[in-house]
């Protein structure tokens, strides 16, 4: 039998943390590793004691044709990454890696190509996160140096979620 590689470990655990997710569009989960510890978790979901959009039947952002990428303050979810950064002390987040993984809520089949939105990044960069996993395949995956966040602003720019 061949041992699942570490990153693979971590992305199959996001990825059932996204399972956690209330998100009707997309169902995101993310964990904070360091020193091969998991530090924190996350997935997309209102914010305490307010409804999810599975709980409502509908999505706002869907019912009003906004596009993937546009428009997050119509959104009701506090998106996977920032969870997880609220839930971690900031000494542990820095120099950790965050590892992501999507499940498309209307087909449930792994999301590829995914990507952070512009305010996540930002939060992952003052938080000290030093590098980001996305999952793209159950064996594939995509990694980020948050450093080229900073030294390349363009980067800011492209669409997530």
């Amino acid at each position: 039998m061949e041992r699942i590689s570490k990153t693979n470990y971590y992305l199959d655990i996001a990825q059932t943390v996204a399972s956690r997710s209330t998100c009707l569009r997309r169902m995101y989960g993310a964990i904070i590793v360091k020193n091969d510890v998991i530090v924190s978790t996350g997935y997309c979901g209102a914010p305490r004691g307010r409804e999810n959009c599975c709980d409502l039947g509908y999505c706002l952002r869907e019912k009003m044709n906004i596009p993937r990428g546009e428009r997050y303050e119509m959104c009701r979810a506090v998106h996977s990454e920032a969870n997880a950064i609220i839930a971690a002390p900031r000494e542990l987040m820095l120099g950790a890696t965050l590892y992501q993984a999507c499940i498309d809520g209307a087909t449930g089949e792994l999301a590829e190509n995914i990507d952070s939105c512009q305010m996540c990044k930002k939060l992952m960069i003052n938080a000290g996160i030093e590098t980001v996993v996305y999952r793209n395949t159950p064996t594939e995956y995509r990694v980020a140096r948050v450093e080229d966040w900073i030294t390349d602003d363009d980067s800011m720019g492209k669409i997530g979620y």
